[in-house]
C-alpha cells in the first residue's frame, strides 16, 4: 500500500500539477479584455532589441535569486548554482498556486536533502523578507519624493489610497520591523526557542544564527539588484511599447506599484487583472496609452513569472515528489 502512494504521487502527482498550471495559465491569459489587441502590441516589439534584453534579463534576475538561495542555505548543505537555479524555477512554478507567492518554498525543497527541508522553510522566508524590505524601503521613498515632486498634486488626487499618511506611516514603521528582524535573526531564534510551544521546532530554525551580518548584507544586495532589474524591466518594455513616461517618475511609479502589488492580496494564476488594473490606475495618471501600459503588464507577468514557471514545471516533473 505505500509503495502504491509513493508510486501515484512520484508519477501522477507532477504531471498532474503541470497539467493543472497549464490550464490556469492559459484560461487566465484568453480571458484577458482587448487580448489580441495587446498580444500584437507584444509581437511587434519582438523585431527591437531592448525587447530581447528584457527577456534575457529574466535569466539576470532569477540567476541572482539562486546566488541568494545559495547563500541561504549554505549553513545547512552546499548546492551547486544549477541545482539552485533549479530550486528557484521549481519554487516560482508552485507559486501560481498560492496568495501572494508564499508557497515558493514547496517547490524549492524538493532539492533539498531529506532532513533538511523544514529547516530550508526558514531559510526561504528569510529571502522573502529581504526582498519584501527592499520594496517597502523603495515605495515609502518613493511616496515621499512623489508627493513633493512638481507633479505631486496630481499624483495625490488620483492616487489618494497610496498617499494616505496612513499608508506611509504603516509601511515605514512594517519595514523597519522587517529591517530589525532580518538583521537580528539570532536574538529572535533565542527569544523564540524560549516559548513552550515553539521550543519543539527549535532544532529547525536554530540554524539561522549562522546569519552573520556580512552575509545577511550580502542577501540584501542581492535582493536590491532583484528589485532594479525589476524596475529596469518594466521601463524597457514601456519604452518599447511607446508608453512615454519620465525617466524619474517611471522608477518612482514603479516602485509604487510594486509597493501595491505587495500590499493587495493575490494569487499567482489571478495576479494579471490586478497587475493590469493597477498598473493603469498608476502608470495612467502621466500617460494616456492605456494598451501599452496593459501590454507591459502582461508582457512582464509572462517573462517574469509564466516562463519561470513553466520551467519549473518541467524540474518538478522530473523529481520523486513523495521522496
Amino acid at each position: 500500500m505505500n509503495k502504491s502512494i509513493k508510486l501515484i504521487v512520484n508519477y501522477f502527482l507532477g504531471p498532474l500539477l503541470f497539467v493543472v498550471l497549464a490550464y490556469l495559465l492559459y484560461k487566465q491569459i484568453i480571458q484577458q479584455p482587448d487580448l489580441e489587441i495587446r498580444w500584437t502590441q507584444i509581437k511587434s516589439s519582438w523585431k527591437q532589441p531592448l525587447f530581447w534584453l528584457v527577456v534575457m534579463m529574466l535569466f539576470l534576475n532569477w540567476g541572482l535569486e539562486a546566488l541568494k538561495w545559495q547563500l541561504l542555505l549554505s549553513p545547512l548543505e552546499k548546492i551547486s548554482f544549477s541545482k539552485s537555479l533549479k530550486s528557484v524555477f521549481a519554487g516560482c512554478s508552485i507559486t501560481m498556486l498560492t496568495p501572494n507567492r508564499t508557497g515558493e518554498f514547496g517547490g524549492r525543497i524538493l532539492f533539498v536533502r531529506p532532513e533538511n527541508r523544514i529547516k530550508a522553510i526558514s531559510a526561504t522566508i528569510v529571502g522573502s523578507i529581504s526582498q519584501l524590505t527592499i520594496t517597502i524601503f523603495f515605495g515609502v521613498l518613493a511616496i515621499i519624493i512623489l508627493r513633493n515632486a512638481s507633479a505631486g498634486y496630481k499624483l495625490i488626487k488620483g492616487l489618494p489610497w497610496i498617499f494616505n499618511p496612513y499608508v506611509l506611516v504603516i509601511s515605514s514603521l512594517v519595514g523597519f520591523m522587517l529591517l530589525m528582524i532580518f538583521f537580528r535573526l539570532n536574538f529572535l531564534v533565542n527569544y523564540l526557542v524560549r516559548i513552550p510551544g515553539v521550543k519543539k521546532i527549535s532544532q529547525h530554525i536554530s540554524f539561522l544564527n549562522f546569519f552573520n551580518r556580512k552575509i545577511l548584507l550580502r542577501i540584501l544586495f542581492y535582493s536590491l539588484l532583484r528589485y532594479l532589474i525589476f524596475i529596469l524591466q518594466y521601463i524597457f518594455l514601456l519604452h518599447v511599447l511607446h508608453v512615454d513616461i519620465d525617466g524619474f517618475f517611471s522608477f518612482g511609479l514603479l516602485a509604487l506599484f510594486y509597493l501595491t502589488m505587495a500590499i493587495l492580496p493575490t494569487i499567482g494564476f489571478t495576479e494579471l487583472p490586478v497587475r493590469a488594473t493597477t498598473s493603469v490606475l498608476i502608470l495612467g495618471l502621466v500617460s494616456e496609452n492605456v494598451l501599452g501600459i496593459q501590454a507591459a503588464a502582461l508582457g512582464i507577468w509572462i517573462i517574469n513569472l509564466v516562463v519561470p514557471s513553466i520551467i519549473g514545471s518541467f524540474y518538478i516533473l522530473r523529481t520523486k515528489i513523495y521522496k
